[in-house]
């Protein structure tokens, strides 16, 4: 695994999915709330990342590890919890000897690499969907944390996004380092509506290049 294989990998930790040559790099991939890493929006964003260069590492959160279990759903614990699976992660995938390991996530997975980004540092992030405040919520900002990224910082956000529209981001002072990569139309899993003449898959691969080339400059 650390020679960089892919594959699936069941590790006491839970399973790891690595996808693609990091030939751009490499970047830990966290999921969102309520799906996970076989979600069909990840697997689509993770083939079109492969095919741009980006070997993506995906992990899923024991909370959803249990659910699978039990048969019924959970909701997912503090983001505390969160970063510190997280970090386990990044210690047990980052080697000297390999490219640096970007930290990156769907939603929530997004939100908890930023909060793990400003505790320990990182090469870069990948925030797919952030969800800046809950749907209907403009004033619950979750966006403390964000001064204090030091990191390149790639948000890559449907101009739709009930966790955040184009129009509500624009009024937010984010920090240098975030850079704002906007999918026309697409909502918080860059879905258009058939009016736009777009389709979800187009904009995932104009995400997975906007990433791929992110992490060339910046890498």
């Amino acid at each position: 695994m650390l020679g960089g294989e892919c594959g699936l990998w069941q590790l006491p930790e839970g399973p790891l999915e690595v996808r693609g040559e990091a030939r751009v790099g490499r970047l830990l991939m966290a999921h969102g709330a309520g799906a996970g890493p076989d979600s069909t929006f990840l697997q689509r964003l993770r083939d079109g990342l492969a095919v741009a260069g980006v070997q993506t590492l995906a992990i899923e959160f024991d909370y959803l590890q249990r659910m699978r279990r039990e048969g019924r759903r959970r909701p997912p614990p503090g983001m505390n919890t969160l970063v510190e699976e997280m970090a386990a992660w990044c210690d047990l995938l980052s080697h000297p000897e390999l490219p640096p390991l970007w930290l990156g996530g769907k939603s929530m997975g997004g939100r908890v690499a930023s909060l793990l980004a400003v505790r320990d540092g990182a090469p870069g992030l990948v925030l797919c969907g952030y969800p800046f405040h809950p749907p209907g919520k403009p004033e619950r900002l979750r966006l403390e944390h964000w001064p204090q990224l030091a990191c390149p910082t790639l948000v890559v956000q449907g101009s739709r996004d009930p966790f955040g529209t184009r129009k509500e981001v624009a009024g937010y002072a984010l920090p240098e380092v975030a850079h704002l990569h906007w999918l026309e139309d697409g909502d918080h899993d860059w879905r258009p509506r058939r009016a736009s003449g777009t389709t979800q898959i187009r904009l995932i691969e104009e995400a997975a290049a906007a990433i791929a080339g992110f992490m060339g400059e910046y890498g």
